[in-house]
């Protein structure tokens, strides 16, 4: 349903048991830029009133998603540590040309956001299924729904505002791309990491 063409090596799900504390941290922190993305495709975009009324809902959606994940750092006993870098969006945000036209500018935003939720996903449903701590898979299954709705909400705004059939082939390079990055990745505990 992802499309993402290199799954993740289920073994990550062993790196992330051996400290659970940074998952929790850096999914705090994904959290957090999700609603800083959303927030800034409204200033960037106002005159797309669809996508402002969207946006604003997932404002308050993401954000608590962050309280839920810091909630559980605070249950486990432990304090939300620092943000790190995010190789993965830093790498993955590199593949369009800046500049263009803002109907371009704004296609090519909706579409790593789509990315990037698709891959949370993904790492969201392996996180359900093979974590050993079943009352985190269960908060794991419930936030994958999330983001699958989220991936798909960008995708159609991307091909809404674009043209379709150049939208899905950028989409499609973008996910031969996105894997190449993900065959250097999936070594530590981080949500795209």
């Amino acid at each position: 349903m992802l499309g993402l063409k290199l799954p993740t090596d289920p073994r990550w799900v062993n790196i992330v048991e051996k400290n659970i504390e940074e998952i929790l941290t850096d999914h705090a922190f994904c959290e957090q830029k999700a609603t800083s993305t959303a927030i800034s495709l409204i200033v960037s975009f106002p005159e797309y009133t669809d996508l402002v009324q969207e946006m604003t809902a997932l404002v308050k959606e993401e954000i608590s998603h962050f309280k839920m994940v810091h909630d559980k750092i605070i249950e486990r006993g432990w304090t939300l540590g620092r943000d790190r870098r995010d190789d993965y969006v830093i790498e993955l945000t590199k593949f369009f040309p800046k500049g263009g036209s803002r109907t371009t500018q704004l296609v090519h935003r909706l579409l790593y956001a789509a990315l990037i939720e698709a891959r949370s996903c993904e790492r969201f449903r392996l996180l359900s299924e093979e974590l050993e701590d079943q009352e985190l898979a269960k908060f794991y299954r419930n936030l994958m729904v999330s983001e699958a709705n989220h991936y798909t909400m960008f995708l159609g705004f991307a091909r809404k505002y674009g043209v379709k059939q150049e939208v899905d082939a950028k989409w499609q390079q973008l996910l031969e791309y996105e894997a190449e990055i993900m065959s250097k990745l999936g070594t530590s505990e981080a949500i795209h990491g």
